[in-house]
């Protein structure tokens, strides 16, 4: 029976499929985006064998898992291992630390003629080899951050450059208080994984300088990998200085528009438009503090005004009524300031084409 004999990294760079035969509840709180979820075993067996081993040793709990995994249990497991097997031979099992239940499973595929290798050290050993990416990067590498106020599209930048890291799409969260999608974020796990696969493939494709949106500490409830982070606090900044009503109505879309058809994509019109509703009310609400509550409760009642406007038919401009002073008020005063601590770092200023201009010639 064979173990993985390739570096770690090269499954990440060539998006090796994996079997990840952890329990749902280990998946759930973080994997590999090339890996698939076929448990050898549920949550709840899990915890019975757990608990077996703690109570009665080892060799108990091996008799248990067996017990539990068997008859018209383990077929119904083994025709979805072996379908995976067939359609992905190049591909890989793993458990946790390399041990019990991937030689368990790789040892049944073999009495059912199929002989597919698991990773030595599991789970644990690839995700050492992607925390590793941080450091290695952080050292190797040079960074450029874009910089601009709320609504320059600087998300948009970064997926328009070769050479760039996308964080908040790692995230799945915008990093601000509207910055949520409809779909869950990202655990801190998923995070990391799918932040140091792309800077594993930028490093891999040859790119010398890596350009990041500029964060902070952390993006919605994920914290930035330190190496990454720190690097980033010392590395040249470019401004996109893109006008006023522009940046209006890229928020507009961002904010409202887009997300109205995500919520009744995902949910229908009725339920669809409540919920993002509350979305939008949510957003505000978690700045009222910074705002004082004099100027929250302006913006809330031209958010309502807004709201009950585009849910009669009417259209999505009145919400320009609250997005035009949340700029003024909150996020551009914020997003000077934040800049002013960087000036000593900034290297060029421009639209959004000129900045984009400016990252390819110099980046490349």
């Amino acid at each position: 029976m064979r173990e993985d004999t390739c570096n770690y990294r090269e499954l990440f760079l060539n998006d090796t499929p994996m079997i990840d035969l952890r329990a749902p509840i280990e998946f759930s709180q973080g994997a590999f985006p090339s890996a698939v979820s076929l448990p050898l075993m549920t949550d709840e067996e899990r915890t019975l064998v757990g608990t077996c081993y703690k109570e009665q040793g080892q060799q108990k709990a091996i008799i248990l898992g067996h017990k539990l995994v068997s008859g018209a249990t383990k077929e119904q497991r083994m025709a979805l291992w072996l379908d995976f097997c067939n359609k992905n031979p190049e591909g890989y099992l793993y458990c946790f630390r390399g041990g019990l239940r991937s030689h368990t499973t790789q040892q049944w595929l073999k009495d059912a003629g199929v002989d597919y290798p698991l990773i030595t050290g599991g789970y644990k050993a690839l995700r050492n080899a992607l925390l590793s990416v941080f450091e290695d990067v952080a050292t190797q590498l040079s960074f450029h951050i874009v910089g601009g106020k709320t609504g320059s599209a600087k998300t948009l930048m970064v997926n328009r450059l070769d050479n760039a890291i996308d964080l908040e799409g790692a995230a799945h969260h915008r990093g601000s208080s509207f910055g949520p999608y409809v779909e869950p974020a990202s655990t801190q796990i998923n995070f990391e994984n799918q932040t140091s696969i792309q800077l594993l493939k930028k490093q891999n494709a040859g790119h010398q300088q890596l350009v990041f949106e500029d964060e902070g500490r952390n993006i919605g409830s994920v914290d930035l990998p330190r190496p990454i982070y720190l690097k980033m606090q010392d590395s040249p900044v470019i401004v996109i200085e893109d006008p006023f009503d522009i940046r209006i109505q890229r928020l507009l879309k961002d904010y409202v528009i887009d997300m109205v058809a995500s919520y009744i994509a995902h949910y229908g019109e009725e339920q669809g438009q409540q919920l993002c509703s509350e979305y939008l009310f949510s957003g505000l609400d978690k700045i009222r503090k910074r705002l004082g509550n004099e100027r929250w409760q302006i913006l809330r009642k031209e958010m309502t005004k807004a709201i009950n406007q585009h849910q009669s038919g009417a259209g999505f401009e009145q919400h320009i009524n609250w997005l035009q002073p949340l700029l003024e008020w909150y996020y551009d005063p914020m997003y000077e300031y934040q800049l002013s601590l960087k000036a000593d770092r900034i290297t060029f200023r421009g639209d959004w084409q000129e900045c984009h201009d400016y990252l390819v010639e110099t980046t490349r």
